[in-house]
């Protein structure tokens, strides 16, 4: 079995690693589990090095591909629940909506929803709402926002309490209640449940370069690995946002979408909205 031993960036590495062994995941925060995988045993996992304080790297050999049938259960199951679960939840909670909307055209009288493109399954344009977070002419970067602010924009597509953000805006944030008008993206399949985040196209070729097919050979979806993992505490700076985003495409299954929304459902429940 491998050795694992000392750190380096908060992250464990395998030293030596057993023929046949291959580096795949050096990943952040959320995961506790470094497992060595040997081509030999088929990918099976038969050596665990456990860490609670930080995050490991793991070694395996790559893992056989599902067979079509598996592959096809998969995506029928996957898109009954989007379409049964979305329509379910556009009924049943239409007051909401309309609370909300009240509330976002109050707060200043601009317009209720923001649509912002972003690059769906296979490089298809799609077009995205949300309740409006953000106060008008927010896209005029240079306007609002400092030069450091500015920089962070450029290297995160995000900002620590960005100025920008609407009083209601930040409430909507941090309950994650401005993603509810998504719930109509799912329905007519342009989104699903649990996937990847959605990105713009110039975020995809910049921080995912010759990974960006595999990122869009799945569905974005509304929520996802990164969005429950690590969100906020997970960047594209580390590296470690797009490894846990890539991680769920090679991983994804009815199981760890099960767990997926049980996660980002408690999350919820403790305020861990995005900034």
């Amino acid at each position: 079995m491998a050795k694992v031993s000392g750190k380096e960036e908060n992250v464990r590495y395998v030293r030596e690693a057993a023929p046949g062994a291959v580096a795949d995941y050096s990943v952040g925060e959320g995961y506790k589990e470094s497992a060595i995988r040997f081509a030999s045993s088929g990918g099976k996992v038969i050596g665990v090095e456990w860490d609670a304080g930080s995050a490991p790297a793991a070694f395996y050999a790559p893992r056989k591909k599902k067979s079509a049938f598996r592959r096809g259960i998969y995506a029928f199951v996957k898109r009954t629940f989007d379409i049964v679960s979305s329509l379910l939840f556009l009924i049943v909670f239409s007051w909401l909506y309309l609370i909300l909307a009240i509330l976002v055209k109050c707060g200043d009288g601009g317009k209720v929803f923001y649509c912002h493109e972003r690059v769906g399954k296979n490089g298809r344009t799609i077009r995205i709402p949300k309740f409006r977070t953000m106060k008008p002419n927010a896209d005029k970067l240079e306007d609002m926002l400092t030069p450091e602010q500015l920089e962070q924009y450029k290297r995160e597509y995000k900002i620590d309490n960005d100025p920008r953000i609407t009083r209601i805006g930040k409430f909507l944030r941090r309950t994650s209640l401005d993603e509810l008008p998504q719930i109509w993206s799912i329905f007519i399949g342009q989104l699903s449940v649990v996937g990847p985040r959605p990105l713009m196209r110039e975020e995809i070729d910049e921080k995912y370069g010759r990974d960006a097919n595999k990122l869009l050979s799945v569905k974005p979806g509304l929520i996802g690995y990164w969005a429950s993992h690590g969100r906020s505490n997970c960047t594209y700076e580390s590296g470690e946002r797009q490894k846990m985003e890539l991680y769920y495409v090679d991983n994804r299954s009815v199981g760890m979408d099960i767990k997926i929304i049980f996660k980002t459902f408690v999350g919820v429940l403790k305020k861990e909205g995005a900034q």
